[in-house]
């Protein structure tokens, strides 16, 4: 792989190699790790979008008022 070169301001790069040394990362991991970071949110904002465009239908309801009720046990 490749390597570039990205411009920051000094506290910024500062502030990530900090924080990449208290969790004994470098700062290439640190970077990798909050972008992934990222697209995890991504993702569960992109469900929530779902969820919300899809409420729950009547049989939903109806199975949590039965795993509710402790039928289940």
């Amino acid at each position: 792989m490749g390597a570039t070169t990205i411009t920051v301001s000094t506290e910024l790069r500062d502030r990530l190699e900090t924080q990449a040394a208290a969790h004994h990362r470098t700062l290439e991991e640190h970077l990798d790790a909050l972008s992934q970071e990222e697209s995890r949110r991504d993702r569960f904002r992109a469900v929530r979008a779902a969820m919300t465009q899809t409420p729950p239908d009547d049989e939903y309801a109806r199975e949590v008022r039965e795993w509710q009720s402790g039928a289940w046990r």
